[in-house]
């Protein structure tokens, strides 16, 4: 498929080629990076989990089935740009976060006064990220903050993710048996040594494996209704014809009904936003350290790297739009962990699987864009997507505590996170990051301020020693 291919070719060891624009890279399909098709078709599929915010907008914010699939699909249109101006991640929701914001909203009356506090948290939320990024804060945040709370954040937020799915009354009890199934194979196919040995013997199981998250989904459409736990679905041909009309005019701040948030939620939103930046903040962390260890697998023959200044411009740009044109309550967040996962371990296996992680992200995101607008994919999904947005949280919980525990480098830094870890699952993100800055404080002292990036704590005798090595 020589046509899929970029019309400039990256040099080997340099970064894929792209047009400068500013502080971003703009590059464009078929012309700056390879068209993945494998990554284009688990797209199409994988909208599913997208789709599955749908019942929560129904149900928090009242907004109609059309309107919601709407908010979709402009949220998906965002979700292009990360790939297309010099990121390369598989942007998603802030999902660890969504409790959080629903718990907030649910504060609130139903109507109006509730589409203000999420409109008013969105913006504020959009542009303090644009903020960070455009000063460089938000880099400087993730080089200087210690590996014990950074290790704390991600084992916090993955252990969140898994107790959505298996908190009493929660998705695990309405389909034990279709989440039981679905995620054991999707683990398997992911994560497995096992089936990495297969894989490197079979065409077919190559290919399996290629697609992620997608053989899962499908084979969730088909035991849902065979134990009984969701209905068989009803296939309806056509296309989704968006109602931006309506959505701009009846839900946004700029309808007449809705209008601006007063200041006073601004000012109630704040400590929330705070709160939910920990949680991104998070997933800045885990973005860097997937990146870095894709790109050593491939020896460096793409020069490509994380920017957490540039992901938080586009991170503020994303929340700021969608404030303003489809408030939505899965908020715009850095990376979708679980497709990240899934982008770069077939990035590993080599420039013949993918090319560039650029071509794989944005080919993902272009097959999640399409299918929104598939009638037969969007009915085809619609029984399972409680399923989706399960299975996409217990990847995420499992690679976030595989990631957060990699990140500890010493006993004392395990120690601190795992105190983190628990503050953060059962008080919220600013009680756990003020609880971690003090132990930091206490434990490592002066070494607190340290550029830990460079700093090599095996070597002071102030710290233990290496993990690995005890």
């Amino acid at each position: 498929m020589s046509w899929l291919g970029p019309v400039y070719k990256r040099e080997v060891g340099k970064p894929q080629p792209f047009f400068p624009f500013g502080p971003f890279q703009f590059r464009l399909p078929f012309i700056h990076y390879r068209f993945e098709l494998p990554d284009f078709i688990q797209g199409l599929l994988m909208c599913a989990v997208c789709l599955g915010i749908i019942p929560v907008l129904q149900e928090y914010l009242g907004m109609p089935f059309e309107i919601a699939i709407t908010i979709v699909i402009l949220n998906g249109f965002f979700y292009l740009w990360h790939s297309h101006l010099g990121d390369p991640v598989v942007p998603g929701w802030i999902t660890p976060a969504i409790p959080l914001l629903l718990l907030w909203l649910k504060t609130f009356p139903e109507g109006v006064t509730r589409m203000h506090a999420l409109i008013a948290f969105e913006l504020e939320l959009g542009i303090f990220s644009l903020i960070l990024g455009m000063t460089g804060l938000a880099k400087r945040f993730v080089d200087l903050v210690p590996d014990a709370l950074k290790s704390g954040i991600l084992l916090g937020a993955g252990i969140a993710a898994v107790r959505l799915v298996f908190q009493h009354g929660g998705r695990f009890d309405l389909y034990p048996w279709t989440i039981t199934i679905s995620i054991g194979f999707a683990f398997y196919i992911l994560f497995s040594n096992h089936f990495k040995t297969l894989r490197s013997k079979s065409k077919l199981l190559k290919h399996i494996s290629d697609l992620g998250l997608m053989p899962s989904l499908v084979l969730a459409i088909f035991v849902a209704p065979l134990v009984k736990e969701l209905p068989w679905p009803t296939i309806q041909w056509g296309f989704t014809i968006p109602q931006f009309y309506t959505l701009f005019t009846e839900w946004t701040p700029f309808a007449d009904r809705i209008g601006w948030p007063p200041f006073s939620l601004y000012m109630s939103a704040a400590p929330l936003v705070f709160a939910v930046y920990i949680v991104l903040f998070g997933e800045l962390i885990q973005a860097e350290a997937l990146i870095d260890e894709a790109r050593e697998f491939r020896h460096g023959d793409e020069d490509i790297h994380f920017d957490a200044n540039r992901n938080n411009m586009i991170v503020g740009i994303r929340n700021i739009g969608m404030s303003m044109i489809g408030p939505d309550a899965s908020m715009c967040g850095p990376m979708w962990a679980a497709m990240q996962v899934v982008e770069c371990e077939r990035y590993k296996h080599g420039p013949e699987a993918m090319d560039s992680l650029f071509g794989g992200v944005a080919s993902f995101r272009w097959g999640t864009f399409t299918g929104y607008f598939f009638s037969p994919i969007v009915t085809l999904v619609k029984p399972i997507l409680p399923i989706a947005l399960s299975l996409t949280m217990l990847v995420q919980g499992y690679v976030a505590v595989r990631v957060g525990i990699l990140k500890a480098r010493t006993f004392n830094d395990l120690g601190v996170a795992g105190i983190v870890a628990a503050v953060l699952i059962t008080r919220e993100a600013a009680a756990a990051f003020g609880v971690g800055i003090v132990l930091c404080a206490l434990i490592y002292g002066k070494d607190f301020f340290r550029n830990w990036n460079q700093y090599d704590k095996a070597k002071d005798p102030v710290f233990n020693s290496r993990i690995g090595e005890e």
